[in-house]
């Protein structure tokens, strides 16, 4: 259940809510699936599919945020329109007025709406109270966003903050390119992206490619700044650090799994367990790499 991208935030107070209070908060807003005449439902869901709205494990909580949408392209609507539309002057003999095709076009939409097709995703968040991070597992800000609207819905307060460091990713890859040096604990991997800060914005990409120190300079030299690094962490968990500070592609290696012993237990003690294991590693990654990025900001951890 290894979360496959980190959108990462600071909490900016201590989390002082046990699972049980945030469980009542959740309740508010959990999900309930597209009724008839509803486009989209999004509420919060069991992340075990046993009630429970919060999954807790050493103090570390796991939210799960479920969207169902159900997919009714505008094309369809047009078409039905259209054809109602011919019936309709047929039977009125003049054409339907501009009125008159936007009421048709709204009732053709509500009769389809029930006979929809739905998808359903889910997004899956973790609370660290301890080091005080808010992770959610999500490829863009737009879908963390959602999260953070759900969850300023069912709470109070919500005291959190984008995680800012004193030197930009985008500078800290550049020079440890430039360098052909990774930070301490770190490793360079085989996938990278260079991009021009021109207009033109050209843009260099490796995948599964070696990184010839002399070629990369090259690209540097000629004002080109890295904007996509591939990374392992201590030859424990490799990822892909973004200029925003996302962290994406995020894999457990070998030696992490080799390490548990999950042939005795049960599924929810293996979930368990592979939680406990994700977050005490995510945790000294976050940690370790806020510190290869010079420490977080400190004008805005402050604020």
């Amino acid at each position: 259940m290894w979360f496959k991208n980190l959108q990462i935030y600071r909490l900016t107070a201590p989390w002082t809510m046990t699972s049980e209070q945030l469980e009542e908060s959740l309740v508010k807003q959990e999900f309930a699936p597209c009724s008839s005449s509803e486009l989209q439902s999004q509420g919060w869901a069991s992340p075990r599919n046993n009630g429970a709205l919060v999954h807790t494990v050493n103090r570390q909580m796991l939210l799960e945020l479920s969207t169902e949408k159900k997919l009714l392209p505008s094309s369809v609507i047009n078409q039905v329109t259209k054809a109602r539309a011919v019936e309709l002057e047929e039977q009125q003999g003049f054409k339907p007025g501009r009125k008159q095709m936007k009421e048709l076009k709204e009732q053709v939409a509500d009769e389809l709406l029930p006979r929809a097709f739905s998808i359903q995703r889910s997004t899956r968040v973790w609370i660290d109270p301890v080091n005080g991070w808010l992770v959610v597992d999500a490829s863009s800000p737009a879908k963390a966003d959602e999260v953070f609207k759900l969850l300023l819905k069912s709470l109070e307060t919500l005291p959190f903050a984008s995680l800012r460091t004193e030197r930009s990713a985008l500078s800290a890859m550049t020079d440890w390119l430039a360098a052909d040096e990774a930070p301490s604990g770190f490793t360079v991997d085989q996938d990278t992206e260079l991009r021009a800060t021109n207009e033109g914005k050209a843009t260099v990409r490796y995948v599964r490619h070696t990184l010839e120190a002399d070629d990369v300079r090259r690209h540097i030299a000629a004002g080109k700044q890295c904007t996509r690094l591939a990374m392992t962490w201590n030859d424990r968990v490799s990822f892909v650090l973004t200029e925003s500070l996302a962290i994406k592609r995020v894999a457990a290696l070998d030696v992490l799994k080799e390490n548990v012993d999950t042939s005795t237990q049960n599924d929810d003690e293996r979930f368990d367990t592979d939680f406990a294991l994700m977050t005490g590693e995510l945790a000294k990654l976050v940690g370790d790499l806020v510190e290869a990025l010079g420490g977080e900001e400190q004008q805005k951890k402050a604020a």
